[in-house]
């Protein structure tokens, strides 16, 4: 399993036979060689990392039973739940020393996660990933955070449909199985209606990770959260950022930005704004 895999979960289990991505626009799913996309009406998802997401969960629950519908059986089917990057907060901790013990890891990385959410940190899943590191460097731990009350909400729409969700991950940490670590600095820039997030990785280390609802969906808005992304690629990371790779950009393509371009994709079909968590979680899961 390489180094992004492990990142990209938040609960690990033998890899379930059901994949369900969500967002404000629908549901991604696959199952077996099927998968597709069923939309969602507007305002039955809006997603927030501090209140519930699915408003409208009876809308959300006839959506996935037209996808799979109840097959009679008491037996729990296991899935996969990605969730909107927007729903949780995933950080990049830089420690001088790391514990051994994980409950002394996992209570520091609370206690320096405590005064940067929006939601009260004793109510929430934490999961966590220390970067490998040299001897003596700086130990760089991801860290995914989500309010206990909002996975909550979106593990209960899958068990309605007898599903029992066996692992939990967001749409961005999913898609890094996307990626295929090269020398030198590349930037992940992934659009998904009007949130943005941003991943920075030197070589398979994942050094930033930023995710912002913009305004408006516009070159200028992106533009104004990329440009300072590059400045900290040179003064942080010490060059230029190599590879820029786009997901959810209409003709993936931006103007402005010194550096070649490409973007994510995936042996299951052409990544987009509403599919990369579940298509990075079918090359893991495939590998």
């Amino acid at each position: 399993m390489s180094i992004l895999t492990r990142i990209s979960q938040l609960v690990t289990d033998p890899p379930p036979a059901y994949a369900f991505e969500l967002s404000e626009a629908g549901i991604a799913f696959a199952h077996g060689p099927r998968h597709g996309f069923v939309p969602l009406e507007p305002g039955t998802l809006v997603v927030s990392p501090v209140a519930d997401n699915l408003l409208r969960a009876d809308v959300a629950t006839a959506q996935l039973k037209s996808i799979t519908p109840l097959d009679g059986s008491k037996k729990r089917r296991r899935a996969a739940l990605i969730l909107p990057d927007y729903a949780a907060r995933v950080t990049v901790l830089d420690f001088d020393s790391f514990p051994s013990s994980p409950e002394e890891q996992l209570s520091l990385i609370r206690f320096r996660l405590k005064k940067t959410l929006p939601f009260d940190i004793d109510s929430a899943a934490v999961s966590y990933h220390a970067q490998p590191a040299a001897k003596g460097e700086t130990i760089e731990v991801v860290a995914a955070v989500v309010a206990l009350e909002i996975i909550a909400r979106y593990e209960a729409l899958l068990r309605a449909m007898n599903f029992q969700p066996g692992e939990v991950t967001t749409s961005s940490l999913a898609a890094l199985n996307l990626y295929s670590p090269q020398p030198g600095v590349a930037v992940i820039v992934k659009l998904c209606g009007k949130i943005l997030t941003v991943m920075v990785l030197d070589g398979a280390i994942l050094k930033l990770f930023r995710c912002v609802a913009l305004e408006a969906v516009t070159e200028q808005e992106v533009l104004a959260v990329l440009h300072p992304t590059f400045a900290y690629v040179e003064d942080e990371l010490g060059g230029p950022v190599r590879r820029l790779l786009l997901c959810g950009f209409p003709g993936g393509a931006l103007a402005g930005l010194p550096t070649e371009r490409d973007v994510l994709n995936s042996r299951f079909g052409t990544p987009g704004a509403y599919n990369a968590g579940l298509l990075g979680h079918l090359e893991g899961v495939r590998n």
